[in-house]
């Protein structure tokens, strides 16, 4: 993975560096998962103050947690961040993980209006990349291309779908898009998330599949939003496309999740504005020579992230551990890889660059789902390992 391992570690931290509270869980081989502060003198395992990231969220002040808790010094940021892709690791070394455990993986789908019409032009195309453009041009020339001052759920949008309606170019995307009702939806497991530097999967039948970079939110069990990190929600175009019933073959499958790199706690230097104001940008660099880039502004977004947690979370629906939720892109890259009007899809080896300036960088190399590590650590495992660590009954105050 020598592309993977020559990427500049400095790239990985946020701008400001270590100003920020940030966490992350760190495998600790004879020992297992971690949760980690992430400071300037290394990454320091935390677990006997917090034994789960799922606990520190909950805790009154998690970013002071983080910033002040003592524990043992188990590497460098370069050295873990070095051992952690696949093919070079030392297993004898610690390396990284996502930095999610016991929070369940949720994501907001067509949040933004640009996603939105790919949305509508996968339905159109019904799978098929080479259809694309033609209903691209027709969908445009019906809806047009700003909808982002539509607010979802208003009257203004409502009038919107009558006449969308009446002419035939309804569609349910748009009802999830500009309707009062968001898409929330189970992106994958507790536990299954891959993290930085680890090899990112796509069904190994999908021919049209895509990058989404997206903020991902930190949300406890009262639905408090108290951080961010980043994610990408891997999506097969082709499958979901077919038909929206296949949005979990679409969604997941093993290493179709990325979170990290690292999750950046609400304090003074960060909060619930600045992830408002957040541009995340994507690269996608191919060992063909292919080379995307684009970015995607959360202020850009249709619906507060506030309101995407409040249709996920309330008296309808609870989290006793809190959950992670993808706000949503609105980058679909339409760029044609190889032949004319048959747009982007990855290749085998691609590397995905997902950075923001105050969450850092999360890098990924995609492969078949079915060649990335196999998932087998879950919650009973899980479980079992904090027992024998002696942290399963501990008792977390913030």
């Amino acid at each position: 993975m020598d592309q993977l391992s020559s990427t500049n570690l400095a790239r990985i931290l946020p701008a400001d560096g270590f100003q920020g509270a940030l966490v992350g869980r760190v495998w600790r081989p004879g020992i297992g998962p971690s949760v980690v502060a992430v400071r300037e003198e290394g990454l320091f395992d935390i677990s006997t103050t917090c034994s789960t990231v799922s606990s520190l969220a909950a805790m009154e002040d998690p970013a002071r947690v983080v910033k002040t808790a003592q524990g043992e010094r188990i590497g460098s940021i370069e050295d873990i961040l070095g051992n952690t892709a696949p093919d070079g690791r030392d297993p004898s070394k610690p390396w990284l993980l996502a930095p999610i455990d016991l929070q369940v993986i949720k994501a907001a789908g067509v949040t933004f209006a640009v996603s939105m019409l790919e949305r509508v032009i996968e339905e159109r195309a019904r799978g098929d990349a080479s259809a694309a453009a033609a209903i691209r041009a027709e969908v445009l020339r019906l809806v047009g291309d700003d909808l982002s001052r539509l607010k979802p759920g208003s009257p203004e949008a409502m009038a919107l779908k009558e006449v969308l309606v009446a002419q035939g170019a309804w569609s349910q995307y748009l009802e999830v898009g500009i309707g009062p009702d968001a898409e929330v939806f189970t992106k994958a497991p507790t536990l299954s998330a891959v993290g930085a530097f680890m090899d990112a999967g796509l069904h190994p039948k999908s021919t049209w599949n895509n990058p989404e970079p997206e903020v991902v939110v930190i949300v406890t069990a009262e639905g408090k939003i108290v951080g961010a990190t980043l994610g990408n929600d891997v999506n097969l175009r082709d499958f979901e496309g077919r038909s929206a019933l296949l949005l979990s073959k679409a969604k997941d499958n093993n290493a179709s999740c990325s979170v990290g790199p690292f999750i950046r706690f609400f304090d003074d230097t960060f909060s619930l504005d600045d992830v408002r104001q957040t541009t995340v940008t994507l690269t996608v660099e191919g060992e063909d020579g292919f080379k995307l880039e684009g970015s995607s502004s959360i202020t850009k977004i249709s619906r507060d992230p506030e309101d995407l947690v409040a249709q996920t979370i309330g008296p309808h629906h609870q989290y006793p551990d809190g959950f992670a939720l993808f706000l949503g892109t609105m980058f679909a890259p339409t760029q044609d890889r190889d032949e004319a009007g048959m747009g982007f899809t990855h290749k085998r080896g691609d590397i995905v660059t997902i950075a923001a300036p105050k969450l850092g960088a999360l890098v990924n190399r995609m492969k078949s789902s079915s060649e990335c590590e196999p998932w087998t650590f879950g919650i009973g495992a899980f479980m079992s390992n904090l027992a024998q660590r002696g942290l399963i009954n501990t008792r977390q105050a913030g």
